[in-house]
């Protein structure tokens, strides 16, 4: 078997060659995680229930 440079092997062979790489996140989501801010009002949180809401 011979060991052809990176930049002569055909297209579908370097395709291949990245698509291993790009393979294995070890269970790792690749999407960015922000963390959301503790300012922002958030509709969908509960609200503490305030001292007048029994009245």
């Amino acid at each position: 078997m011979k060991i052809v440079p990176f930049k002569k092997q055909s297209k579908k062979e370097q395709r291949r060659f990245h698509a291993r790489l790009r393979r294995d996140w070890n269970g790792l989501k690749p999407t960015t995680r922000v963390v959301k801010s503790k300012k922002v009002y958030d509709r969908k949180k509960l609200q503490k229930p305030s001292a007048n809401d029994g009245e």
